[in-house]
């Protein structure tokens, strides 16, 4: 009897003692597979499928990295040739080299997991309101500046896509560059040009300077404001120059010096650019309301819609040969 007890209180010991060992240390046969995905820029990827691949009669594991692009794999098996591989959309799939996990080392953290975009030459078309569009292109053009300070916002260099113009960007464009630093430079410098040569018939001096200033910048507002923003509203015509940029130089002399008389309309089609000859008229009749008495009349009206219809046949030209190589940001979006 005393030596039953003794055999089982042995059996017992030998039994807790297996018990605690297990308990204090993880079963060495058992490990994990972790890691994080992230792309070639380093940038986290949560979302992407992961998937612990390995040979029959092992089953394959699946995950999804988390908000934190991390995945993990547990109980995983020693001994046995396991592969991570990783997939989401827009990316090229990754595979890692076999992984076989030891007693020794059953803890495996998966690095070099770095994406790559699917296919960089992949085009993706982006589906876009013609208002969002033409936001951005105008966006885009408030940036064109002839040598980098001159602004050059009137021409649109991508005829084929040019979206048309809101009424509200039409008169943004318009006021943009009414108030713009260096059309304020260039009235104040015609002023001057005109107090020079004694012309309109104000007098000479601060005060004629002041008078020439105010009417020069009348009258450069008023047209753009009228052929710039007003009448195409009313008339549904785009105010810009649509750079052609190829053909002979025939070709695009003709359109350049053709553009005060035609357009686009904002339907696409070319047809009489009454809005920037509307603008000119309105202009050119406004001087008489603030010139000297003597410098009114039919003939300074008839003059000086000549002399601004020819200022903006030579613009034209200018622009279609020559503004382009002096735009930086036209440069760009050849």
């Amino acid at each position: 009897m005393m030596l039953r007890k003794c055999l089982l209180l042995i059996w017992l010991a030998a039994a807790l003692s297996a018990m605690a060992q297990n308990i204090a240390a993880p079963n060495p046969q058992l490990g994990s597979i972790s890691g994080t995905v992230i792309d070639v820029n380093d940038d986290l990827v949560p979302g992407a499928t992961v998937t612990l691949q390995c040979p029959s009669p092992c089953e394959n594991q699946k995950a999804t990295a988390d908000d934190n692009a991390a995945f993990d794999f547990r109980d995983l098996k020693v001994g046995v040739p396991y592969q991570v591989h990783v997939s989401v959309n827009g990316f090229e799939n990754w595979t890692s080299p076999a992984i076989v996990l030891t007693p020794d080392h059953s803890v495996f953290f998966v690095t070099g997991i770095k994406l790559r975009i699917a296919d960089p030459s992949t085009t993706v078309t982006v589906y876009a309101s013609t208002t969002q569009i033409a936001v951005e292109q105008v966006r885009l053009e408030e940036q064109q500046r002839v040598l980098g300070f001159i602004p050059n916002f009137y021409t649109v260099y991508d005829s084929e896509n040019a979206a048309p113009l809101t009424t509200k960007l039409k008169f943004q464009l318009a006021l943009r560059v009414s108030y713009d630093p260096v059309t304020f430079a260039g009235v104040a410098f015609m002023a001057g040009v005109r107090q020079t040569a004694h012309t309109p018939d104000y007098v000479l001096g601060a005060k004629g300077y002041g008078q020439r200033l105010g009417a020069e910048a009348a009258v450069g507002f008023s047209d753009i404001l009228i052929g710039g923003a007003v009448l195409p509203s009313l008339l549904r015509q785009d105010p810009r120059y649509f750079y052609q940029g190829t053909g002979t130089t025939g070709s695009r002399l003709r359109h350049a010096l053709a553009s005060p008389f035609v357009c686009k309309g904002d339907n696409g089609r070319w047809q009489p650019n009454y809005s920037s000859i509307g603008g000119d008229l309105a202009a050119s009749a406004l001087l008489n309301t603030y010139y000297p008495q003597s410098n009114r009349g039919a003939g300074m009206f008839a003059s000086d819609f000549a002399i601004t219809t020819a200022e903006r046949e030579l613009s034209a030209v200018v622009q279609e040969f020559v503004l382009r190589k002096l735009t930086p940001r036209a440069q760009k979006a050849k």
